[in-house]
């Protein structure tokens, strides 16, 4: 019997820019280290992302023992602090949840805005900030920085198999921003799955990942296209939504490696139910 295993591990430092692969990583009390710990916001502060301003795809992100780098066509790197101290606090908007940020450096905002044509700021999740995940799939210990809503997305190799060979198209694992991917388990399997570990961490699985626009942004070039929302919406769709991996909660701190064991732990019915 083949062995499921964690085959990726991917970190997107800033919301919305493009990711960074590690072959390991630690995972902190909202989820990989550094995933989601900065944020583009307008001048409301509320956050913004590729479904309103697809270019920030093209925005690349590394990272140093000292400093996030930020890099765009036709632009000069960007250096910023790793850790930041100071700067203002301000609130900011992520959905429908109210976050206390720390506002970066006008020099990140100059250099964002004037990338992107529009005025927006960069700011940073301070350890002193408290995001917590829905009572409703979460526990009173999750906690989440910039993401969505939880701290990992996970999706298996082979449903993004079974999703290119529906479309007849090979669109790369990066359209879909996962975390964490897996090998070795059937297409879809991963909906069946309520708790597993991965190395010496586990893992709940409670909800679903519902789709945006984003898929449909070519994450090389920021074009839009039609796939794969179309197809999801023929083979993924349920309750008006469209699902493609699953959400995911970590009951303990650690670090996780390319290659690390998975075990389901408990199934249940699929979700969605399709």
């Amino acid at each position: 019997m083949t062995s499921i295993r964690l085959s990726a591990i991917t970190i997107f430092p800033v919301k919305s820019l493009a990711g960074i692969n590690l072959s390991s990583c630690a995972v902190t009390r909202t989820g990989l280290q550094y995933d989601r710990k900065w944020m583009l916001v307008d001048e409301t502060g509320n956050f913004l992302s590729q479904r309103k301003l697809p270019r920030m795809a093209l925005i690349k992100t590394a990272i140093t023992e000292n400093h996030l780098i930020l890099s765009a066509p036709g632009k000069d790197d960007l250096y910023l602090p790793l850790t930041p101290t100071d700067g203002e606090l301000i609130s900011c908007i992520v959905w429908e949840d109210l976050c206390t940020a720390l506002k970066v450096s006008e020099l990140a905002d100059q250099w964002l805005s004037t990338f992107l044509q529009t005025n927006c700021r960069l700011v940073y999740f301070p350890e002193s900030s408290n995001r917590y995940v829905d009572p409703d799939y979460g526990q009173i210990q999750d906690r989440v920085a910039f993401s969505d809503g939880f701290p990992f997305l996970l999706i298996a190799e082979n449903s993004l198999n079974a999703l290119n060979t529906a479309m007849q198209l090979a669109l790369p694992m990066s359209r879909f921003r996962p975390n964490l991917v897996v090998s070795g388990c059937g297409a879809y399997e991963e909906d069946t799955w309520r708790e597993i570990a991965i190395g010496a961490i586990t893992f709940r699985l409670p909800k679903p990942c519902s789709r945006c626009a984003v898929p449909a942004i070519d994450q090389e070039t920021a074009a839009i296209g039609k796939e794969p929302l179309t197809t999801l919406n023929r083979t993924r769709k349920w309750q008006h939504k469209v699902y493609f991996g699953q959400n995911a909660l970590h009951n303990s701190l650690g670090v996780l490696s390319v290659g690390d064991s998975v075990t389901i732990l408990e199934t249940g019915t699929a979700q969605p139910p399709l």
